[in-house]
């Protein structure tokens, strides 16, 4: 009789990745930003934080401190030209991020 081992196809930093984008994306403004940014980038059109204030109904400080959460979830990555910081949505990160909670809805 073999006896089997209950594995967790799930990797530790996986776990991470779903826990730190998840963040980033738990308030609808920073949905809204990223949707905005990856959009932007689609067309090819650079984004920067004037381009979200003017977008949005949001206070600098507010956009940039959602802005910030984004890139510390590795959402948004920020390039400073002179004295201007533009935006690019890292769909990498996205997509490692929708692989993972994909993995995570069918885990045993």
């Amino acid at each position: 009789m073999r006896l089997r081992k209950d594995t967790d196809d799930m990797q530790e930093e996986e776990v991470l990745l779903i826990a730190k984008v998840s963040d980033a994306l738990a308030h609808p403004a920073r949905i809204k930003i990223f949707r905005y940014i990856m959009q932007a980038n689609r067309a090819m059109v650079l984004v920067c934080n004037k381009d979200l204030v003017a977008h949005f109904d949001y206070a600098q400080a507010t956009i940039s401190q959602h802005t910030k959460k984004l890139a510390e979830s590795g959402l948004i990555e920020v390039k400073k030209q002179d004295k201007f910081s533009y935006y690019y949505a890292n769909l990498g990160v996205l997509m490692k991020y929708l692989n993972a909670t994909k993995k995570f809805s069918v885990s045993k």
